[in-house]
Order: structure tokens, then C-alpha cells, then sequence
């Protein structure tokens, strides 16, 4: 993993009619990692990644890409290099796998630069990277869960971002999904940030950023971070890590402390 950063944030935040929801918060995110988003509900994941992604203006702060503000850059620059998966990424539309995973090349085309086989080879990467060719026909509607999700992911995939953010894509999946969803993510060649519901898979990023109250509580490798005293302080519960003794992800044990 390259340690130089892909994307700072210095020092921002965003309010609602004078309401704080993410404070002054600083994070420099590095070329090639995965790095997880944890927090209680209502902790700012969401906004947080919205702002990273370009679609919410910070009150105040500034973000970088690469050295470049990103309220310099127009929403097409900003698209070209970062994409969002957020948790709502639905539709009514009758549209097909294939349809839905070639909106991801949007940001590519132009009246000079119509789709072509460039745009055709991206689409058609992705729908192998997330195991989707054989379904690239089938209807949206006709899809589980997971198989959506993977097609979100392939849609972020086409649309060749150097930056991936996912918001909570794990959610309402089985475990099994889960589990398949995160690998496929680490297999992206892209940089990643993943607001996380489960703090178990936080334990399979490269790095953990922990909200509470829309401050930066903590940052820093999930060892490190997931400490007894940070999980009582930020989630009111006892927990302890414990290793797979077969060399496997180790588990995190919980016991809720008092009612909230």
C-alpha cells in the first residue's frame, strides 16, 4: 500500500440551520487502502461520505484530491475520479443489469467523446470483476439483494473511479453476502472508504476511522483502534477482540453495559 494520500480533508464540517452534524473533522486517505467508517447511528458516516464524494459542500474545511480542492472541480472532474455507493441506490425503472452498470460511464461522454468501445470494454470489465456476465440481461427487479449490490459495485466500477466510497453496503444482506460483497471490494483496483454497520468487518480493513457525534474519534489500523476502552466510550458496550486460534479473522465479543 503506497502511505502518500489520495484524498485530505482538513478541518471540515457540515450543519443543518445551525445543527453541527460532522465537526472538524481531518483525514487523509491513502493510495491503495481499504479504509472502514464506524460509528453509532447517527454519527455522520453518511455525511461524511457525501462530502468526500463532492455531493455536499462543507460549511467549512476544505478536501483535496490529489493535491486539488475538489470545490475547484466540476461535478463531471469529480465524478471521473470518485464514486459513491450510497445506502438508496434503487430504482424503478425497467432497466437491465447491463443498462444500470453502463450509467457508470456517464461522466465519460460527451458530444466529442460518444460511447465507443472503450466505454463498451469498461462495462463489460465490470460485469466480470463482480461475476454478473451471465445475468448482464436479467431485469432489475428480478434481483436479490446481493446480486444488486454487486451490480451497484460493477456500475461504480465502469464508471473507472480512483476513489470507491460505499455507504453501509453490507446492510440487510445475509452473512454470506456480506462476506462476499467486502472481498469483491478488495479485489477493486481502486482506493476505498466503506461506512460500516458491522464492527466485525471493520477488522478486515487496512484502517479504521471511528465517529461519534460527528467528531473524529479515532483513526488508525483495527487492532490498534478497537480498543475496550474506545468501544465502551463510543458504543457503551464491553468487548474484547478475540483471535481465531486457527489463524482465521478474529471475532470481537460484546456485552451491552447499560440501556441507551
Amino acid at each position: 500500500m503506497n502511505h502518500t494520500a489520495i484524498l485530505d480533508a482538513h478541518g471540515i464540517g457540515w450543519s443543518v440551520q445551525g445543527q453541527p452534524i460532522v465537526s472538524n473533522v481531518d483525514i487523509s486517505v491513502r493510495h491503495g487502502e481499504t479504509l472502514g467508517l464506524i460509528g453509532p447511528n447517527g454519527s455522520g458516516k453518511s455525511t461524511l461520505l457525501r462530502m468526500l464524494a463532492g455531493l455536499l459542500t462543507p460549511t467549512y474545511g476544505e478536501i483535496c484530491f490529489d493535491g486539488k480542492p475538489i470545490q475547484q472541480m466540476s461535478r463531471r472532474q469529480i465524478a471521473r475520479l470518485i464514486t459513491l455507493v450510497s445506502q438508496q441506490a434503487e430504482t424503478e425503472d425497467r432497466i437491465t443489469v447491463r443498462d444500470a452498470v453502463e450509467l457508470g460511464r456517464t461522466p465519460w461522454l460527451t458530444a466529442l467523446s460518444p460511447w465507443g468501445a472503450d466505454d463498451e470494454a469498461a462495462v463489460n470489465q465490470a460485469l466480470r470483476a463482480v461475476d454478473m456476465e451471465a445475468m448482464s440481461t436479467r431485469e432489475w427487479n428480478t434481483l436479490s439483494g446481493g446480486e444488486r449490490q454487486r451490480v451497484h459495485i460493477a456500475r461504480a466500477h465502469a464508471q473507472s473511479p480512483q476513489l470507491l466510497l460505499l455507504d453501509e453496503p453490507t446492510n440487510h444482506l445475509d452473512i454470506h453476502h456480506q462476506l462476499a460483497i467486502l472481498d469483491l471490494v478488495k479485489t477493486l483496483p481502486v482506493t476505498s472508504v466503506i461506512a460500516l454497520h458491522d464492527i466485525h468487518h471493520a477488522l478486515r480493513c487496512d484502517r479504521v476511522m471511528v465517529l461519534k457525534a460527528g467528531k473524529k474519534v479515532a483513526l488508525g489500523p483495527p487492532a490498534d483502534i478497537l480498543t475496550s476502552d474506545l468501544m465502551r466510550h463510543v458504543f457503551s458496550v464491553d468487548a474484547r477482540i478475540v483471535p481465531d486460534p486457527a489463524g482465521g479473522a478474529s471475532l470481537i465479543s460484546f456485552q451491552r453495559i447499560h440501556s441507551i
